[in-house]
């Protein structure tokens, strides 16, 4: 039995992923082997010792103290691609309510209650709103991932030119794009071509700011942004420079902040991305799959610190063993398990930068010390067997 504690309010479809013969769902254990999270802060969170997993039920993992867990032997997982409709819909949503003016004249729509002269006030007054139509325009997609990929497909239906950027695509990504998408090597290849230019990455060191003074410098005037991924990476101060000077017409992103409220052609949503009942759902169900298969099984699917590894049980017991990436620690392993008489029918093993995952199903006489043998290797951070 398995205890796990949930965070945040997590969707009822996702917990019925945990049946009650196998999972306890106790949101006071101090001492879960697995954690389901939404957007509470666990960076001040005691973790206990007996912590084996942490499901993110989304993409970001800001929230989550990942070195720890890593030095720990905690795997935390994230949900990519589960929110991924809501967020495509929502960017396009904005994506034509701001071509054509629509918040600001449905504010201004709304100062007409009262009058004796409506229909003259609307046919006089709605000049003012006029906006350009989406076919035949360009737009710039930066990032082409599951969200990115689906609002480039989008805005090809909607008979755009549409422009990728994305040095990192997978091939799963690129294999769901549309041909009609173009693909740009540089930034400095797409900017300047578009009349709109949205993004779509992830938010690390290296990604912090990617639309700055000097992207935006390349655009052409008046190109209408737009941020759904995160706010840190757009430099709003220098967005909003650009927009008093023209070379920015309109801002639309989901990530209020101070400088962004109240100035004219900046339009907040209050993070509405993923904050639709079936994302919940598909990020609440992702989550607990994923912690789910790890408790049981092994198994490692998106995890934002640990390679993935997967591999169907074979029979026997399943070691299960996380360790420093460094040489010998194959050797070092597999000369206890031969030590102790075991036979390896599986076995796999996967690094990623510093760590590594090592998963061995045995047959054999697998005895109680087995689990204290294997931890005294010098690089072993967490071992299991189940």
């Amino acid at each position: 039995m398995y205890t796990i504690k949930t965070m945040n309010a997590i969707s009822p479809v996702g917990l019925a992923k945990l049946p009650a013969n196998q999972f306890e769902i106790n949101n006071e254990a101090e001492d879960a082997q697995g954690i389901l999270v939404r957007s509470a802060d666990l960076h001040d969170v005691a973790l206990p010792k007996s912590l084996l997993a942490i499901a993110r039920a989304g993409a970001g993992t800001n929230n989550i103290p990942i070195d720890q867990c890593t030095e720990q032997g905690i795997v935390v997982f994230n949900t990519p691609g589960a929110n991924a409709n809501a967020v495509a819909e929502l960017v396009i949503g904005a994506l034509v309510s701001g071509s054509r003016n629509v918040p600001d004249a449905v504010q201004w729509a709304q100062g007409l209650k009262g009058s004796t002269t409506l229909a003259k006030d609307v046919e006089k007054g709605k000049k003012q709103f006029v906006g350009p139509e989406l076919r035949g325009k360009t737009i710039g997609v930066i990032g082409l991932g599951a969200i990115g990929a689906r609002v480039a497909n989008a805005a090809v239906a909607l008979g755009m030119e549409v422009l990728g950027y994305d040095p990192y695509i997978s091939i799963d990504a690129a294999w769901s794009l549309s041909r009609s998408v173009q693909h740009c090597v540089t930034l400095g290849d797409m900017l300047p071509r578009c009349d709109y230019l949205t993004i779509h990455v992830p938010y690390l060191p290296s990604t912090k700011n990617t639309i700055n003074a000097q992207t935006l410098a390349m655009c052409k005037d008046g190109v209408r942004v737009l941020n759904f991924a995160r706010g840190e990476l757009v430099d709003n101060f220098a967005l909003l420079d650009a927009l008093g000077t023209g070379k920015v017409a309109q801002y639309f992103c989901d990530f209020p902040a101070e400088e962004l409220l109240g100035v004219k052609g900046v339009y907040c949503t209050p993070h509405l991305g993923a904050s639709t009942p079936e994302s919940e759902t598909n990020c609440a169900v992702m989550a607990a799959n994923e912690l789910s298969d790890y408790l049981k099984n092994g198994n490692i699917t998106h995890s934002v610190n640990l390679p993935d590894v997967s591999q169907p049980r074979v029979g026997g017991k399943r070691i299960c063993i996380i360790h420093r990436n460094e040489p010998g620690a194959i050797s070092a392993i597999t000369g206890i398990l031969t030590a102790a008489n075991l036979n390896i029918e599986n076995m796999v093993n996967k690094g990623r930068k510093n760590v590594a995952y090592t998963m061995l199903d045995v047959t054999g006489n697998v005895d109680a010390g087995l689990t204290a043998q294997l931890s005294g290797i010098d690089t072993a951070i967490r071992v299991r067997i189940l």
